[in-house]
């Protein structure tokens, strides 16, 4: 029998739905770990919340201002940030992929087109949730994104984009690093995705391992430091290697309160990505 597509939209929140219900992700909540104040049921909320937003990323609405939506209705559950990395992601990349060019050129060129408005109203996203951010540099501190829907003049003065906004953080967050190079991360872990077989969500637990092991998560560095961050790196390979047991270290993460939130982050974009290049599921 013949099945309907599903929109772009649908996509984006299935990846959302996808991405947590893989498993083991180590330090991540998924369909088998979570947390005392952050659960799974949230991410599935979160996921169902978001949706309006991500059905005007695919219309003509601005690129902020989906955004913001989509945090907006994220945000309607109980365990707060659940998603505020993966939607900046899906996003943009939704919106691309809405004008007929998912690519990395094609995501460029949404992010190019960003506004002054757009960058006002992705400070006002953080209105709606508290998000782990390093502190902004001496001098910035107008800017800082904590400051949420406060930050209106500060933005509008300097005439910034979203754009803008992204490339002054590339250096300490990998979803800014993504938006300003054109998301090379993520398209290349779609592939990866697209190569790959079996269910789709233990594909995606497979894919966030070998990311993990890949690149240094620059969340694990904010919410705890770089050290961390590195030895969390090198256990992930350790698992890749066959000398860790990936449950065990998921554990031992969950109970360290070690959140690679960056990479999960990155493999929902990539999920995206290959479900609206015809993965199945």
């Amino acid at each position: 029998m013949d099945r309907p597509e599903r929109s772009t939209a649908a996509n984006a929140q299935l990846a959302l739905l996808l991405e947590v219900s893989g498993t083991p992700k180590p330090g991540n909540v998924d369909r088998e770990r979570e947390y005392d104040d952050l659960r799974f049921e949230h991410f599935m909320a979160g996921a169902a919340g978001a949706r309006d937003g991500l059905e005007l990323a695919t219309g003509d609405e601005p690129v902020g201002r989906a955004f913001e939506r989509a945090v907006a209705g994220m945000s309607h559950q109980r365990g707060g940030n659940t998603q505020f990395g993966a939607l900046l992601l899906v996003t943009p990349l939704a919106a691309a992929a809405a004008q007929g060019a998912l690519s990395r050129e094609g995501a460029r060129g949404v992010v190019a087109d960003t506004t002054v408005e757009d960058a006002v109203i992705f400070y006002r996203a953080f209105d709606h949730v508290d998000v782990a951010v390093d502190d902004p540099p001496e001098g910035m501190e107008p800017l800082d994104v904590r400051r949420g829907s406060e930050a209106e003049s500060a933005i509008r003065d300097r005439g910034l984009t979203l754009k803008d906004v992204m490339e002054q953080s590339t250096d300490v967050d990998g979803i800014a690093a993504e938006w300003v190079d054109g998301f090379p991360r993520t398209f290349e872990a779609a592939h990866g995705l697209s190569q790959s077989d079996g269910p789709v969500a233990n594909r995606a637990s497979a894919l966030f391992l070998a990311l993990l092991a890949s690149e240094v998560d620059t969340f694990v560095v904010t919410q705890h430091d770089t050290e961390t961050a590195l030895e969390v790196r090198d256990r992930a390979q350790a698992v890749l290697d066959g000398d860790e047991d990936p449950y065990d270290l998921a554990r031992e993460f969950v109970d360290r309160e070690i959140n690679p939130g960056t990479t999960a982050d990155i493999v929902a974009g990539a999920l995206f990505i290959a479900l609206e290049r015809g993965l199945s599921v």
